[in-house]
């Protein structure tokens, strides 16, 4: 039955998907198809299989000791403060920091944009999907929502609204290298990586059914002569370094901003509805789909609550909830969860995409703004299907 409730909320999502679409008449039906193959294929294959375990063990152990590399600078800066360790600034976020220090460097040394476009080639071949959006869904795995935009922003003015929609589906479906280390200390590392790829997928599945594309080849071309603007290694350090501080920064002035815009809503609510916060609100009303996606009767409330939070607040607020509550739930519930909180599916990501947009190409923005709430939309209902698919194979696993 619930092998049965899985397939039926797949269905759902691709149909909402496909009552939302500007042109069903070109949407890429093999392209789709393909991808969702890949999803199951690559989800079975790292959580059903002896080598697919293993390679998660490695990878979780390569994030652990880059995350102890990144403990070592805060510890020198730290050592002398008494109570500093176990606080979530200094254990988490300032990790960021090394992580997009690692980054900047790979980027200088021309390893990732190579490594991401030909992985993007493939992608392209193999879906039939653009180029540029195929690059883009790859390139979004390794970098932030603002990056991964500015790294084909020479490409933008071959970009119509229907290209635009995928390219900025792809940066809100996924999240940036730099910050999993950091959800990694917060919830299961192996539900984190395998949400990497399954996110790219997702978001690129949904957003071809939404937006769909034909491309001529003379306006499918991907340049990645100039994604790093450092000149030297050192400075490519040190403004991954500074990259890293700020986003630090910005995930810090958000939990300080979501949290107390939460708690001062709850507050509120309290004058109507005693006993009743808006985490419990939305529990409610994502309960139904929560429990097609496979999430036990006895825990979708809290599950959706979570959902929710993330909805409306961010992932990191989402996942700091959740943290405590994974010991009381099923293995099937954390890594449905786990996997949907993996994405920048978010309010605030559209006014970061919009923003983003309009330094690069002004009379873009606008479109972005006009699709805004269209594309929290397919991220969300992107994320709802990795998520999905997720909890399939966590049913099916001997």
């Amino acid at each position: 039955m619930d092998i049965l409730l899985g397939l039926l909320a797949i269905v759902i999502v691709l149909a909402i998907a496909y009552l939302m679409s500007n042109d069903r008449n070109i949407i890429n039906y093999k392209g789709i198809i393909i991808m969702l193959i890949a999803q199951f294929l690559i989800t079975l294959f790292l959580f059903s299989t002896e080598i697919g375990r293993i390679i998660i063990d490695k990878i979780s152990a390569g994030f652990n000791k880059l995350i102890e590399f990144g403990m070592d600078g805060v510890e020198f800066i730290l050592g002398g403060v008494e109570g500093w360790s176990g606080t979530f600034f200094f254990n988490v976020l300032l990790i960021i920091i090394f992580f997009s220090t690692l980054l900047a460097v790979l980027t200088h040394l021309k390893i990732l944009p190579f490594i991401i476009k030909y992985i993007g080639w493939v992608l392209s071949k193999v879906t039939g999907l653009p180029r540029v959006e195929s690059f883009n869904a790859v390139n979004s795995i390794f970098f932030g929502q603002s990056e991964a935009l500015l790294a084909i922003k020479s490409q933008f003015h071959y970009l119509d609204r229907n290209r635009l929609y995928i390219v900025s589906a792809s940066a809100m479906g996924s999240v940036s290298a730099s910050i999993v280390g950091a959800y990694m200390q917060m919830i299961p590392p192996e539900y984190v990586l395998v949400a990497l790829p399954l996110n790219m997928f997702s978001a690129l599945i949904i957003a071809s059914i939404i937006a769909p594309v034909k491309v001529e080849k003379d306006e499918d071309i991907v340049d990645v002569k100039n994604v790093s603007e450092a000149k030297s290694f050192f400075e490519a350090m040190g403004n991954g370094a500074l990259d890293g501080g700020r986003i630090a920064l910005i995930v810090a002035a958000m939990l300080v901003a979501f949290i107390a815009a939460l708690n001062f809503v709850n507050w509120l609510i309290q004058f109507v509805f005693a006993g009743i916060t808006l985490q419990e609100i939305l529990g409610y009303i994502i309960a139904p789909i929560g429990m097609l996606m496979g999430i036990a009767p006895g825990e979708v409330i809290d599950a959706g609550s979570i959902m929710g939070t993330k909805i409306v607040t961010n992932e990191f607020v989402a996942m700091l909830e959740f943290e405590p509550m994974m010991e009381h739930m099923s293995e099937k519930t954390v890594g449905i969860v786990s996997v949907f909180l993996t994405s920048f599916a978010n309010f605030s990501s559209i006014g970061i995409i919009a923003g983003t947009v309009q330094g690069i190409d002004a009379k873009k923005a606008g479109d972005v703004s006009k699709f805004g709430m269209k594309l929290l939309i397919g991220a969300t209902l992107a994320s709802i299907l990795s998520a999905t698919i997720t909890g399939l194979v966590i049913e099916i696993m001997p």
